[in-house]
């Protein structure tokens, strides 16, 4: 098959590019750069199935030209930057909602059907119901990012709906591994390169959250859309959510990361039950669902930081760029 992926050069985009040409596929990759890195895509430049355009989502006439002769869209290009989104209002409209039309529309002007999306845990908002399952009802939303894709995901249904669309969404929780640069595994593992003996913490560090391991997340994916679940499903739509069936406070991170790198620092915590407006206290999604198809993630959470640690210490050049 051929493949068209946005947010190529992303995180997740780059290592599911990587996943797609090793089965054999072609792959068209898109992406304009802004926080994606060309290196991410240097073993699959020099892949004979591997096509890189260079455009943005909200340039629809580029986007529909590239797209042609592809067979199924994995959109993955997004702003997830959830604690500067009061700073810059308009950048989650944008770069996810219109940027999300702009990829339903193009993918009706070449008649591709099938469609892979990624969604975030962050759409249940701060849930009554954890572990929160697919059905659990929307609340008021706390973050622009969150309500954004909400907004994604009733365009992408409605889609389906109308023009046959078959879709997948895939509610994330927050992802770990190689090519991470965005986090609060980031952040500590920069900080404690900076200063070893002290760490800044937003909010108390009760904090709860769940994170899944990237290939573990790309595992899930492939395996769903072979299924072709949506195909058989009511307004050919399938929700998944993704995750590991635990969760970890923020302090538990903190042991991890020290434990892994040998440090024992002065923890100065900002105060509060969160880090931002819109940081959620406790994300935990339920993953009956996708378990119930035959997938299960193969790393715990604190194998996943682990892993994630160990390339951050061999890739240093990834705190230069965020600078």
């Amino acid at each position: 098959m051929k493949y068209f992926v946005t947010g190529a050069a992303g995180f997740i985009g780059s290592n599911l590019v990587d996943r797609l040409l090793l089965a054999g596929a072609e792959v068209v990759g898109w992406d304009n750069f802004s926080t994606g890195d060309a290196r991410f895509l240097e073993g699959a430049v020099t892949h004979p199935g591997f096509r890189l355009a260079r455009g943005d989502n909200l340039d629809v006439s580029a986007l529909t030209a590239a797209m042609h002769g592809c067979e199924l869209v994995f959109h993955l290009a997004a702003n997830a930057d959830v604690r500067f989104g009061p700073e810059h209002t308009g950048k989650d409209l944008e770069q996810n909602t219109i940027a999300t039309f702009n990829v339903l529309e193009a993918m009706r002007s070449n008649k591709i059907r099938r469609l892979v999306f990624s969604s975030t845990g962050s759409v249940y908002g701060e849930a009554a119901i954890i572990p929160t399952p697919e059905d659990a009802p929307f609340p008021v939303q706390t973050s622009l990012y969150g309500a954004s894709k909400s907004a994604c995901e009733g365009l992408i249904s409605a889609y389906g709906e109308a023009f046959g669309f078959e879709a997948y969404i895939f509610r994330f929780v927050s992802i770990l591994g190689e090519r991470y640069t965005h986090g609060h595994i980031f952040d500590f593992h920069r900080q404690l390169t900076e200063h070893p003996t002290w760490l800044r913490v937003l909010g108390d560090g009760t904090q709860r959250k769940s994170y899944l391991y990237v290939q573990d997340c790309i595992d899930a994916i492939l395996h769903v859309a072979g299924l072709g679940t949506a195909a058989k499903a009511p307004h050919h739509t399938q929700i998944y959510n993704l995750g590991t069936p635990e969760y970890v406070q923020v302090k538990d991170s903190i042991r991890i990361i020290c434990a892994a790198l040998g440090l024992s620092p002065e923890l100065r915590f900002a105060g509060g039950d969160r880090g931002w407006i819109g940081d959620n206290p406790f994300i935990f999604l339920e993953t009956k669902k996708i378990q119930a198809t035959g997938w299960k993630p193969k790393l715990t959470i604190e194998q996943g930081i682990v892993k994630t640690l160990r390339w951050l210490a061999a890739n240093r050049w990834v705190y230069e760029r965020s600078a």
